[in-house]
């Protein structure tokens, strides 16, 4: 092979090379800050090992490692599970792919949601509901109260209100209908958050850190509005602009939130 034919690069291979350089720093992107960081820079320094090995013809060494690379896909799925699920839920949500995927209109969920909100933040009530888009949260609802039926404002203000059993948990909202409420969420272990945060917020994020759910809260101390999506939290938001926050969340081609609010806070988890 000579040295024209190695600089002899079509099209497919620029491709090939920006595609892969893509995808290299999304996976960067989403493992920085992480502990992946650090145990991918400890995998590299196996694989140094390992040529060290070769190079030197270790026998024992070398048959450690044999058994090692027979389990290494294996091993990087299981080590990099959370990166690789927020890699899919990225492509998930990817507008492209996304168009395919049906939407229905939610303009009636939309409107008896902010309504009970809005009370609810007036008096102090806290809430936590949780409305699923694309990705599925069955395991989530299967730890609570099934209930399969119809968002309204006075549904939602029933279960919430302090004296009824359910009110403790999240409320999961699967299209127009509430699945269930009294749902465990994960709570979200993120030093970027504040240390002020209850669980309901820190629940809220810490759903959307592994979905692509789209979150309500409400304070119970402040009556402060708040909503996760994408591992953020936005604080001390207006039922206007909720309505404008939910309204884009729950439209299958939105692929972002536009606020115009000036004294909201967002903080990224």
């Amino acid at each position: 092979m000579t040295l024209f034919d190695i600089l002899r690069i079509g099209f497919g291979d620029v491709f090939e090379i920006a595609l892969v350089a893509f995808i290299l720093y999304q996976l960067y992107q989403l493992m920085r800050g992480t502990i992946a960081v650090q145990i991918a820079v400890g995998l590299l320094a196996l694989f140094a090992v390992q040529g060290v090995v070769l190079a030197f013809d270790m026998t024992v060494l070398s048959t450690v490692f044999n058994y090692f690379n027979q389990v290494f896909l294996l091993a990087v799925i299981v080590i990099f599970q959370p990166e690789i699920r927020r890699l899919l839920l990225v492509l998930g949500k990817n507008p492209i792919v996304r168009r395919f995927v049906s939407s229905s209109d939610q303009s009636e969920v939309v409107h008896e949601t902010v309504a009970a909100v809005e009370q609810m933040a007036s008096t102090q009530t806290g809430a936590l509901i949780a409305f699923q888009r694309t990705t599925g949260l069955r395991s989530y609802i299967e730890t609570g109260e099934p209930l399969g039926a119809d968002v309204s404002r006075d549904l939602l203000l029933t279960i919430f209100y302090g004296q009824n059993p359910l009110h403790d948990g999240a409320v999961i909202v699967g299209g127009r209908r509430i699945e269930a409420a009294r749902c465990i969420l994960p709570v979200s272990t993120s030093m970027k958050l504040s240390p002020q945060l209850g669980l309901r917020h820190r629940a809220a994020v810490g759903l959307t850190e592994q979905t692509d759910a789209f979150v309500v809260v409400v304070s119970e101390e402040t009556g402060n509005i708040s909503v996760s999506r994408d591992g953020a939290l936005i604080s001390n938001i207006t039922p206007e602009e909720l309505s404008t926050y939910l309204s884009n969340a729950l439209s299958v081609k939105s692929t972002g939130v536009t606020a115009t609010a000036s004294n909201r806070t967002r903080v990224s988890a």
